[in-house]
């Protein structure tokens, strides 16, 4: 018989784009699908949006807000499918995305997890540009959390395609966790299988911007979320293998929440700082915007930080063509020379 494919989509407060969603993966050229849609108690019109769908093959389960995990728990108690597909509400499908990774992985008994090509958009996927990265390679399971982790790129949830008794196996989403759950899930996730196979051609479109996303979220319960996943995920690799590869990568992505959380929850920088010194350490360096790595190239990063949440705050925030480059450069040198405010010295 053909396998069936449960896409499983929690909603909250979507409603702009959940039927994009919703539509590309009706589109999907594989023929046996069912489509698990759970609103975890949105505010806006995201159930009224998801129920116009419900057919044979959509399902829309409406709960109290309990979180991404428990909607992402209850979709999959009410999946039947084979395989099973995460896909949050805002991201999209390319047609033949399930259909290329089931044939790849040849059938439900399958050991081994897909992946795929993905790229970002932030309006119309006609933006993506799909550039490899290191992990676009079949792996196998510490191989492929150390490269990512190690500064060799990711996979948003809707990369992948699981065997559901690898699902089954890893557990259910962690509901204590918020903020980066998908770190812990997906660790623990590719450790319960023989590995990664990659698929060209398999693509997915995860959109950024959206001012919604759990990713933007910087409250203490949501930095206490990122943590406890850090501790979780890395513990899970350092089980399996402690070598100095291991802990590099471990340290790595202590050392990149340290980057992305400052100035806020200090205290878990504190715990983060050692636990990358009790790994070894680590050479990786902050990302960001090129106007952060033009502050940070004359003042460090910490400063540079503070500088552009500054500026942020005072509309700077945005290029546009009514902004010339001139007025902000100018902008940047006066608030340069004021460094030594309070302000900057948190």
């Amino acid at each position: 018989m053909t396998p069936l494919v449960s896409i499983l989509i929690p909603a909250y407060n979507v409603a702009p784009w959940v039927a994009d969603t919703i539509a590309s993966v009706l589109a999907q050229t594989w023929p046996r699908k069912e489509i698990i849609i759970v609103d975890d108690g949105s505010t806006d019109n995201t159930l009224e949006v998801a129920r116009r769908y419900e057919s044979d093959i959509v399902k829309v389960i409406h709960q109290e807000n309990r979180g991404q995990c428990a909607a992402e728990n209850r979709a999959f108690q009410a999946s039947q499918g084979d395989f099973i597909e995460y896909l949050d509400a805002d991201d999209l499908l390319a047609p033949d995305k399930l259909e290329r990774q089931v044939k790849l992985l040849g059938g439900p008994d399958s050991e081994y997890i897909a992946s795929g090509e993905w790229a970002r958009f932030f309006q119309s996927p006609d933006e993506a540009l799909f550039i490899p990265e290191p992990v676009w390679e079949s792996l196998s399971p510490v191989d492929w959390l150390t490269c990512s982790w190690d500064d060799g790129g990711m996979m948003h949830g809707a990369a992948w395609l699981v065997p559901r008794h690898i699902a089954e196996r890893a557990g259910p989403w962690n509901e204590r966790l918020s903020l980066i759950n998908d770190f812990e899930f997906f660790a623990r996730l590719l450790l319960a299988s023989k590995g990664v196979k990659f698929c060209p051609g398999a693509r997915t479109y995860y959109r950024s911007g959206n001012p919604g996303r759990l990713s933007a979220a910087k409250s203490r319960a949501a930095m206490e979320s990122a943590m406890l996943s850090l501790q979780l995920g890395t513990g899970y690799l350092l089980a399996v293998e402690d070598s100095p590869r291991t802990r590099r990568a471990c340290a790595s992505v202590y050392q990149r929440f340290i980057y992305s959380a400052y100035p806020n929850a200090l205290d878990l920088l504190e715990i983060a700082e050692a636990r990358v010194r009790e790994l070894g350490g680590t050479d990786v360096k902050p990302g960001g915007t090129p106007l952060f790595r033009l502050l940070a190239s004359g003042m460090g990063w910490k400063k540079a930080t503070l500088m552009q949440e500054r500026l942020y705050r005072m509309g700077y925030g945005k290029l546009t063509p009514g902004r010339p480059l001139a007025k902000i450069m100018r902008r940047l040198r006066y608030l340069r020379h004021q460094q030594k405010t309070p302000v900057l010295h948190k």
